[in-house]
């Protein structure tokens, strides 16, 4: 069923809506379900309005729940649009605030609107068994399937993120883990939530999307919400910050990528040129700092000097391999 989780009034007679989808095992009321404890996840995604692979997900997640009812053991809330303004707009952050949806959480009730919009949200996810925030890349680089977690929650987090069918899990030190996010404030009010980055901005990955589907229909069996079958998924490799190797661009010109994703690379291989359309010359062969597995990719072909080109997960070091 349809709920709204939030609604404002705009100018010229428009409202804003937050809406989720709520599915319930059959035969059971809201009610009945809370009142039975039932186990319940949140499935988020289109909190950056340029990010758009979550949509697929939700769509199929949506279709599967619909056309197997007797298989839902749980309570499944999805969320397709946490800043549907954006989405609408094409805009990555609230328009005309131009303000990033995902750096104002756990928000105030009593503060301004967005504020109060985030706050509602955080309110009707609290008390959930686990959430799984979706998001893809900006329009510059690509991602394979990755679930990223804080060092500080990576005991509990990371038996449920194995589940999720990403090729990889990136455990970040405390330090670069933004304390106004949706997940870090739902992890801290106790609700075990995952991030999931894959694909680029502005475009949806099929492939992506089913893996991705795949992976929560995993994770719902192993939380007691779904019993029907499920896939074989991927064992991800699992690292922390220390053997996540960055390439930036030197120079300014037209990137043209000589690897593609998931590539095995050795150090000194060529990831790259940067390239002058102008004379057909080549500014910078852009070469990989370490054995490794590319994870990151530059997809938007123009860069300045110190745009971030790739990530390159590096296979020799032994930091924080799991």
């Amino acid at each position: 069923m349809l709920k709204h989780v939030v609604s404002i009034h705009m100018p010229v007679a428009e409202k804003m809506v937050i809406r989720k989808n709520r599915v319930l095992p059959q035969g059971f009321t809201e009610e009945e379900a809370a009142s039975r404890r039932l186990p319940r996840i949140c499935v988020a995604t289109g909190t950056h309005g340029d990010e758009l692979e979550g949509q697929y997900v939700c769509w199929r997640l949506n279709r599967i729940l619909a056309e197997n009812p007797q298989h839902v053991s749980g309570v499944v809330d999805i969320y397709p649009a946490i800043n549907p303004l954006g989405i609408d707009s094409i805009t990555r952050g609230i328009p005309r605030f131009d303000l990033d949806m995902n750096r104002i959480f756990p928000g105030d009730a009593r503060g301004t609107t967005e504020e109060a919009i985030a706050a509602r949200i955080i309110a009707d996810m609290k008390g959930a068994s686990c959430a799984v925030d979706i998001h893809a890349s900006n329009i510059f680089l690509r991602e394979i399937p990755q679930v990223r977690v804080n060092v500080n929650t990576a005991d509990k987090l990371l038996p449920l993120a194995r589940e999720l069918n990403c090729d990889f899990i990136w455990v970040h030190a405390a330090a670069t883990v933004l304390e106004s996010t949706l997940a870090w404030s739902l992890n801290k009010i106790g609700v075990p939530c995952l991030v999931i980055e894959a694909g680029v901005g502005m475009r949806i990955t099929q492939d992506y999307g089913e893996r991705i589907t795949a992976g929560l229909l995993r994770l719902m069996k192993r939380l007691g919400i779904w019993s029907g079958p499920v896939s074989e998924v991927t064992e991800p490799i699992v690292s922390t910050d220390g053997r996540v190797g960055f390439v930036n661009a030197n120079s300014p010109g037209i990137f043209i990528p000589k690897v593609e994703h998931w590539m095995n690379i050795h150090q000194g291989q060529t990831l790259g040129l940067i390239t002058n359309p102008a004379d057909g010359g080549v500014l910078e062969e852009v070469k990989s700092p370490c054995n490794g597995l590319v994870f990151t990719l530059r997809e938007y072909p123009v860069v300045n000097p110190g745009s971030l080109v790739a990530r390159v997960l590096d296979v020799d070091s032994k930091e924080g391999a799991k």
